[in-house]
């Protein structure tokens, strides 16, 4: 996890933070444009989130969500003025690109394809997102509209010719979208926590809710690959995941609408 220490503006932070930031090492844990994240190294440690106005709402209702099934971080705070700005206890642990974790390739990609199995074999009947598929495919549709297609995303053998190529594949196969599990959203090694190899802890929650298994089954190889530098495991965590309940067709749609996501 990327820890730079700083100093922040404390005037642009509200004030309902400020006694969590009062005599603490304060370090930059960003790992994303989108929004910027601090961590308060003190109390067992804190991560205080920023980002635009009006789009932490969701991630906060699902943390708090999976904080009660004992799935993630507990949310201390939430505000938004100028900015959304979330406050979150740390999660023991480290997140799964820790070298420790790295450098057992096979285990890693064990436990991350049966966690995510149990996951979605979840009672998530009162989960505050029950249709994430619907936000999901919108979010497709606006940014082809917008021409954002970012075709650098696959590994060789899941890429597409071209935005039109990727855009036939949605438009004909959206309809077999499932909403039947409770999702990540963003399925990759650094959402998950483990404390010495015992799970720990998602985070990054806000894009999860209910939708189709295959979003995080294509996020988990996703991310396999890019941070193990190989694809050699995609198999490995398919069948550690369970092969009955993944259509391998799904996948690559999932990819086609993922290039737009």
């Amino acid at each position: 996890m990327k820890r730079t220490p700083i100093c922040p503006d404390w005037n642009t932070v509200p004030s309902e933070f400020h006694p969590f930031l009062k005599d603490a090492t304060l370090y930059d844990s960003s790992c994303s444009a989108d929004a910027r994240v601090i961590f308060i190294d003190r109390d067992g440690g804190y991560f205080l989130k920023s980002a635009p106005r009006g789009t932490l709402k969701t991630e906060a209702e699902l943390t708090r969500y999976f904080h009660s099934k004992g799935l993630g971080a507990e949310v201390l705070e939430s505000v938004s003025d100028e900015r959304d700005w979330m406050l979150s206890a740390r999660v023991p642990g480290e997140d799964c690109t820790d070298q420790a974790y790295l450098d057992q390739p096979e285990r890693l990609c064990d436990l991350l394809a049966t966690r995510l199995r149990a996951l979605h074999e979840m009672d998530a009947s009162d989960c505050p997102v029950p249709n994430r598929t619907e936000t999901y495919l919108a979010t497709v549709d606006h940014n082809y509209r917008n021409g954002i297609y970012d075709a650098s995303l696959f590994p060789d053998n899941w890429g597409y010719a071209s935005a039109e190529e990727a855009w036939r594949v949605v438009c004909e196969n959206r309809a077999y979208l499932k909403t039947d599990v409770l999702l990540h959203g963003d399925y990759c090694l650094p959402n998950v926590i483990l404390d010495d190899w015992r799970f720990s802890g998602f985070i990054d929650l806000g894009n999860g809710g209910i939708g189709d298994r295959h979003i995080d089954l294509f996020w988990g190889m996703w991310t396999l690959n890019f941070n193990l530098k190989t694809d050699r495991y995609r198999e490995r965590f398919l069948d550690a995941y369970g092969r009955d309940s993944v259509e391998p067709d799904m996948l690559r749609v999932i990819a086609a609408m993922e290039v737009f996501g």
